[in-house]
């Protein structure tokens, strides 16, 4: 089989809109593979109609991806198809809402049913993808699965989307812009920290955009501190996002001091490397596979707003090095993180699955 003639059945309660799902389906598509959607998020009796749906075309595929979200549905997966199954679990929800958005106490029933959640739908599912190989490590030993199951597809970013923007003539300030959904992973209590260190300098304004779990703390903190060079811009709309993010100067991803930082290459990183805007990111194993230090991006220390204003300062003062690694971030994006590559990579990966299936 040809690796365009695959017939894909794309298959869940997913968001079709979110990001991950967007740049999968949309690069399996530009390498020419057939995918089928059926999908039926946020609709009542939506596993019936996940049933009924599937039923119409249950032998016009080759193999299923249950897009993510996709733990809760990989049981009807592999109780309807007769094809491989594919989880997409890109997340560990065990990982999310116990350790690091602490939303439940790790010996609490919720901790437990999130732990079976993902042990469950990893061992039904036939192949299982995730985006760093520090993930998968952490899947395999903190659910006892084998690492056979499972395969790296990186995040990437929709290039149609974020790609390089003319700057703006005029614009006298130094632009840091973040954007994201304020969850701890994210540290954004640290930019606020960062941006107080770095008040004297006048020319300095921070862009923070979204809203999410420790916004209300976060924007707290801000006023304590009495910031006067932040603007909080709230939610905006992700077709509007690149253009805000071409006024920055400099991008921040993550910088939460947790395990999962660790794991994790943030959808903004990616986003902002499309934009070739130089983005500074906590020291992370996942970041640094592919992103080497003052070459594609800009490292500090995880928890330490210190390190980070003095990276801004760095970038502010230097603007060949600033440009040098929006360049060089921009030119590694192409190469490895696009969603025609990264349609490419999940492609081969389930032409392979295919192969192997014995029905």
């Amino acid at each position: 089989m040809n690796q365009s003639n695959l017939k894909i059945c794309y298959f869940g309660i997913y968001d079709s809109n979110y990001s991950r799902n967007r740049i999968l389906i949309g690069g399996l598509r530009k390498n020419g593979a057939e995918v089928i959607e059926c999908n039926k998020r946020g609709e009542k009796f939506k596993y019936l109609k996940l049933f009924l749906a599937h039923w119409k075309i249950r032998n016009d595929y080759d193999i299923m991806v249950v897009g993510f979200p996709g733990q809760s549905v990989v049981w009807l997966a592999k109780l309807i198809s007769r094809k491989p199954v594919v989880l997409d679990a890109f997340i560990s929800f065990y990982d999310c809402m116990i350790f690091d958005r602490k939303l439940y106490s790790e010996k609490s029933l919720k901790a437990k049913i999130y732990y079976f959640l993902d042990w469950h739908s990893c061992c039904l599912a036939d192949a299982i993808l995730l985006d760093t190989e520090e993930h998968i490590n952490y899947f395999v030993k903190t659910f006892h699965l084998p690492e056979k199951k499972f395969y790296r597809v990186y995040i990437g970013a929709e290039d149609e989307i974020f790609y390089p923007l003319p700057k703006k003539e005029g614009n006298k300030k130094f632009v840091v812009h973040f954007h994201g959904t304020f969850i701890p992973v994210q540290g954004v209590q640290y930019i606020i920290k960062a941006a107080k260190i770095l008040e004297k300098e006048d020319d300095i304004v921070f862009n923070l955009i979204g809203k999410g779990q420790t916004f209300k703390e976060v924007k707290r903190l801000a006023e304590e501190l009495d910031c006067k060079n932040i603007n909080f811009l709230g939610k905006i709309d992700y077709q509007k996002l690149p253009e805000y993010i071409s006024l920055g100067n400099v991008c921040l991803g993550s910088f939460g001091d947790t395990e999962k930082a660790k794991r994790v290459v943030a959808n903004k990183v990616y986003e902002c490397l499309a934009m070739a805007i130089p983005v500074i990111n906590g020291d992370a194993p996942a970041m640094k596979v592919n992103l080497e230090d003052k070459k594609h991006c800009l490292y500090c220390r995880l928890g330490d707003e210190k390190d980070l204003a003095a990276k801004i300062l760095e970038l502010k003062n230097n603007p060949n090095l600033a440009g040098q690694i929006g360049n060089n971030g921009y030119q590694i994006f192409k190469k490895l993180f696009s969603t025609e590559v990264l349609g490419a990579e999940l492609l081969k990966i389930l032409n392979g699955i295919k192969a192997q299936d014995k029905h």
